[in-house]
């Protein structure tokens, strides 16, 4: 009796096992590499002119709204120190002026803040595609079977092929194949 508890037992391991030992003989081999896409898209020329085009895009209407937002706070300051000699409707008017001229102001900004995140965006998602081309090309030189991005706590540098990549994305974008949106 206890040699037949002692064989089901032996046999339910081995059973149990396979999986496991399946499973490492299919890793066997595996290569593994490991990319961090944030440091490509904050770190590529790619990236860099997109954003100095756009920075260089907007910079005019940006300076359009700090010249309104001056001109603002000067009829502000005027109405201010004219306040004590106005009359009441004199008064009212240059409020309801200065009010106008917030609420439009405003508008602009938002205006000014939704273009340029609707800029933004096609420029990091063509950019995008682009390092998602390198990292996968890269990947295929090298032989890996899988690559690794986001949700990562460590890396060896042994699998970290972010420089590398990044390399790529510099070559590429210096013979003239990859440029800014």
């Amino acid at each position: 009796m206890k040699f037949q508890k002692f064989y089901l037992l032996a046999v339910t391991a081995v059973l149990a096992g396979i999986p496991l030992l399946a499973g490492a003989q299919a890793t066997d081999g595996l290569k593994i590499g490991v990319v961090n896409i944030g440091r490509l898209l904050q770190e590529s020329p790619q990236a860099q002119a997109a954003r100095e085009t756009l920075e260089d895009e907007f910079a005019p209407r940006r300076r359009e709204i700090v010249a309104l937002q001056a001109s603002i706070e000067e009829k502000n300051a005027a109405m201010q120190k004219d306040l004590e000699v106005m009359g009441a409707e004199e008064r009212e008017n240059a409020q309801r002026e200065l009010r106008n001229d917030e609420r439009a102001i405003l508008r602009a900004q938002n205006e000014f803040r939704e273009d340029l995140d609707l800029r933004n965006n096609e420029a990091i998602g063509a950019i995008q595609q682009d390092v998602l081309r390198e990292i996968s090309s890269y990947g295929d030189s090298l032989g890996l079977d899988l690559i690794l991005a986001d949700g990562i706590v460590y890396a060896s540098s042994k699998i970290d092929i972010t420089e590398p990549v990044l390399e790529r994305l510099r070559a590429s974008y210096n013979d003239g194949k990859a440029g800014p949106e």
